[in-house]
């Protein structure tokens, strides 16, 4: 009970101030210190659980902001041919590449996850969305988009909860819903039954799968200070015609639109101009 409680109260601890960038050093020194709270030290028990389930053991398989993968070590030893690891922090890739040396079955990638260039079956989510900054939540759903191959699938765990100070950055199920919405099929998106029990009660698992008929793109913002606007904004694009969900995250820089097909920049542009300030600009992959 005392290592379990440990553990909970180790979830919130960083070595640095949080208000520091999220960044390449940032992360470099927690495993630098040592400090490294949301490391269960085990596999997730629901994704252990779903891995048991694939079938395909040469499946490409993606975790972005691996850690010590130990879900990478439960792969092997299930047979499967074709992980890939990527993480920004270079102590932690170096000490991978030492463990996985001469494994052909894992790459080992240093760099950054929304720069990443390949298409996967599958992709894991365990504390990586947790430790983004919550205004990469949009770029994170358009970035899975684009990683996952048709019908691929995003599984694993997201806290239901919130969090006084960050990372990691907890949310709840109405605010994964929309944010996912149209880009991805909800196979499932529910309370976690069997969570490690430190953090039992707090999680969501997720089962999503990509949604192949629906164009998913991100855009630079600009001009909107305030959450009034930006719910005006959001308003008047989800009217237009074969819009399907539009997001903007949380300091009005980036927006995700999920379409039918991809919406004529002009024609986004004409939406807003009702105030000259407005300017919206695609970002390409």
């Amino acid at each position: 009970m005392k290592e379990q409680k440990e553990k909970t109260d180790n979830i919130e601890c960083c070595v640095v101030s949080c208000e520091r960038p999220l960044d390449e050093k940032y992360w470099n020194d927690q495993y630098q210190s040592n400090t490294t709270g949301w490391d269960l030290g085990e596999v997730s028990p629901p994704i252990k659980e779903y891995i048991d389930t694939i079938e395909n053991k040469n499946a490409d398989i993606l975790i972005p902001g691996c850690g010590n993968s130990y879900e990478a070590e439960y792969l092997l030893s299930k047979g499967f041919t074709n992980i890939t690891l990527i993480d920004i922090a270079p102590l932690l890739v170096e000490k991978l590449r030492q463990k996985f040396v001469g494994n052909s079955n894992i790459k080992i990638v240093h760099g950054d996850f929304f720069e990443h260039q390949m298409k996967y079956d599958f992709i894991i989510e365990q504390t990586f969305f947790c430790a983004l900054p919550p205004a990469l939540r949009q770029r994170y759903v358009w970035k899975m988009h684009q990683l996952l191959k048709e019908n691929g699938i995003l599984f694993g765990v997201l806290f239901n909860r919130t969090f006084e100070k960050g990372p990691p950055f907890g949310g709840n199920l109405k605010e994964y819903e929309m944010l996912f919405e149209s880009a991805f099929e909800f196979n499932k998106m529910e309370n976690c039954e069997n969570s490690f029990a430190a953090r039992a009660n707090t999680e969501l698992w997720i089962e999503l799968k990509r949604n192949t008929d629906s164009s998913v793109n991100l855009y630079t913002f600009e001009g909107i200070v305030c959450t009034g606007c930006m719910e005006t904004v959001t308003g008047k694009l989800r009217k237009m015609d074969g819009v399907l969900n539009v997001s903007m995250n949380n300091d009005f820089s980036e927006l995700l639109i999920v379409s039918e097909k991809e919406i004529v920049l002009q024609d986004l542009q004409s939406q807003i101009a009702y105030d000259a300030k407005y300017c919206i600009l695609k970002i390409n992959s």
